[in-house]
Formats: structure tokens, sequence, C-alpha cells
């Protein structure tokens, strides 16, 4: 199906690291923002959120921000907490086959998140296998905060292409979010959408007799 692959590009939030939007929804009603699918959701989100996510505004902006939408006062705490909610673990087999993948492909991370976000997951990997950072399991990690650009915009995906000088019809992307996939197929990038179900150990990268894992 996939041919001549010899780089993958990762999305972190449901493809590597387990995240359920439900419960940052549901910790945001808890505390008076009872609104806040409307806000923030995996398919859409207002401009507040997308700043954010490229570094136009700080962790202090945001955490003021959220306080103007609340129904009643909030504490930096609470709002961090259910900010986080979403984040929930790394199945160590998925970093295993990242592990795996190093020695056969050039492996990327790219992934549209925050500063407050980056903090509490390096601090679940950390907690989970003693590793400070998933810089050890990548080439390089792109992360929207700290390069200002975001999925789906082409920008970003031409960005790792041209710094690592990649041939679009070598690589693969794999995302959870339609829309990024499809910004990605239209520059020639071969693409893996997993869908709500699918995971990478289960469905992409299966163990072979040889131990080397395979598309």
């Amino acid at each position: 199906m996939f041919q001549n692959i010899r780089h993958i590009i990762f999305d972190l939030g449901g493809v590597l690291l387990n995240i359920d939007y439900q419960r940052t929804e549901s910790a945001f009603e808890e505390i008076g923002i009872p609104d806040f699918k409307t806000h923030y959701s995996q398919l859409r989100q207002s401009t507040f959120f997308d700043d954010f996510e490229t570094g136009r505004i700080s962790e202090k902006d945001f955490i003021e921000g959220i306080k103007q939408i609340a129904t009643i006062k909030l504490t930096d705490e609470q709002i961090i907490h259910a900010w986080n909610a979403m984040l929930l673990d790394f199945p160590l087999r998925r970093l295993q086959i990242l592990q795996q993948l190093q020695i056969h492909f050039d492996t990327f991370l790219l992934s549209n998140t925050n500063s407050i976000h980056e903090t509490c997951f390096h601090n679940i990997l950390k907690s989970q296998t003693g590793f400070n950072s998933l810089g050890v399991f990548f080439d390089k990690i792109y992360y929207s905060h700290r390069i200002g650009l975001r999925k789906p915009d082409q920008a970003v995906f031409q960005l790792i292409l041209d710094q690592h000088q990649l041939r679009p019809e070598y690589t693969l992307f794999i995302d959870d979010s339609p829309q990024h996939i499809a910004a990605a197929k239209e520059l020639g990038i071969q693409t893996i959408w997993l869908q709500k179900g699918m995971s990478i150990e289960k469905d992409v990268f299966r163990e072979k007799s040889n131990n080397r894992s395979a598309l």
C-alpha cells in the first residue's frame, strides 16, 4: 500500500499520546464554562486557541482569556488542571515502536500544542519512562507554539520537507485529524488517517518475524 517510505512524520495527541477531548470539555463545564466545546474541539477552535498554539500569546494571556469567558471566578490552577485533563498516557508499545523505527527511517514529531500541554505531557512521559523529553524518540520535534505554525497550514509541512531535504513521495504522515491529512496529501505526502478506534500498534505497524515493524 505504501511504497518507498524513508521518512515518517507523527502527530502526537491521538497517535502517540492517548487523549480525550471530552475530559477537558467536562472539566471546564464543571468549573463554569458550559459552552467550552463551542470554543475548542478536535476539528475546529477559535482564533484565541490558535494564537496560544502558535505562541502569539503567553500562558498568562491564555489563562486570563479563559477567565474572561467563565461564568464564575477561577484560579490559575483550576484552568490549568481542566486544560490538561485531556492528556492521558503514552502506551509503552508505541514508544517501543518509535525506537524500532528510528533504526530504519527518519522520524519526526509534528504537534499542534502549547506550552502548558508541553509541560504536562513531558511530566507524564517522565513518570512513565524516566525520559525528560520526547526528543529521544525522533530526529527532530516540531511543536506549533515553538515554530509559530500549526496544522493544517501547508507551510508547516513544507518547513519540515525543506529543512531536511525530504521528498514528499518518500514521506509518510500519520495523524488523527482529517483536515491535517488533507493538507499533507495536497503536498504529495503519503498519509495515514488514524480514525476512531485505530492505533499505530494495531493498524499500522505490525511485528514481522524479523522483528522489524512494517507498514
